[in-house]
């Protein structure tokens, strides 16, 4: 199944085109897609059972926002694959190295996304996970149970912000400017997937293809993140986690490179889908002071 926020309305998306699922469950379901995880076995339950055939053939995907739009928690997962620990000069880590990014960064799959002038934004695609049942201290061999479904996500990265101290780095700022969390297009259930461990994944910079592995690469696979994430604190339904980003990434090349305005950034995974963002120009606060008087 695959389930999207449609400009704030929670919608399951079929071969056809969407169906609304606060009109299609009678208003058994609430339109708002961030009420559907403390309900996920029932809403599952539901889906199964219920005609989707009479379903909106035709959706505008610039109105696609993220399908967790407001997580209680939001993790992130650095240095997750070996060869982008290797790019960015960093020893490989015993432990899975989590930061949080805040909730105001995530956008939708098309929204354009704007970046300081005198800035150096990198890119990094991850596989995104969305919690579906809350977990706390499960095993590894239980994690995939606790999940709601997977998406494609963006943990944009400014890295003058990121690591303008020496330590800590401010990782969690660096990677929470607006729009900096792109995630989408809609979140797709486990089952649908033939082995949800070994995705294929890319990313492209106007065409450029920067990024490329399989979540296979990864040093602590999903269900091994949720085991040590739930062992020190519990992961409540609709919680995000980005598991990590591989090799490619701008810090890492040399002469480094970043992203500018006017480019287009292209984030795909088989079997889930893409994200597609326009990178312009953050304007400055002058500007937007006068253009609200």
């Amino acid at each position: 199944m695959r389930i999207a926020n449609l400009n704030g309305r929670l919608v399951i998306v079929t071969d056809a085109g969407v169906v609304d699922v606060e009109d299609a469950s009678s208003h058994r379901f609430q339109a708002d897609p961030q009420s559907i995880y403390p309900q996920w076995d029932d809403f599952r339950e539901w889906a199964a059972s219920t005609d989707l055939s009479d379903a909106q053939t035709v959706f505008d995907t610039a109105l696609l926002r993220p399908p967790a739009p407001r997580p209680a928690q939001l993790f992130a997962v650095g240095l997750n694959y070996r060869e982008h620990a290797a790019e960015t000069g960093l020893q490989l880590p015993q432990h899975p190295m989590v930061f949080t990014k805040f909730v105001s960064c995530l956008t939708g799959a098309y929204s354009s996304i704007a970046i300081p002038e005198a800035g150096n934004t990198d890119w990094e695609i991850e596989l995104v996970v969305v919690i579906g049942r809350r977990a706390h201290r499960v095993s590894a061999e239980r994690g995939w149970e606790h999940v709601a479904g997977l998406s494609v996500g963006q943990d944009l990265s400014e890295r003058i912000t990121q690591i303008r101290d020496p330590a800590p780095q401010q990782m969690s700022l660096g990677k929470s400017l607006p729009g900096y969390g792109p995630v989408g297009p809609w979140l797709v259930t486990p089952d649908e997937l033939p082995d949800p461990d070994n995705l294929q994944m890319s990313c492209a910079v106007d065409g450029v293809q920067m990024q490329k592995a399989s979540t296979a690469d990864m040093i602590f696979p999903v269900a091994e993140l949720i085991a040590q994430l739930s062992e020190v604190l519990p992961l409540l339904p609709g919680d995000v986690l980005f598991t990590g980003t591989p090799s490619g990434v701008g810090y890492g090349m040399k002469p480094p490179r970043y992203l500018r305005p006017g480019q287009t950034l292209v984030s795909r995974i088989d079997g889930i889908g893409e994200l597609r963002n326009v990178i312009v120009a953050e304007q400055n606060s002058v500007s937007t002071r006068s253009e609200r008087n």
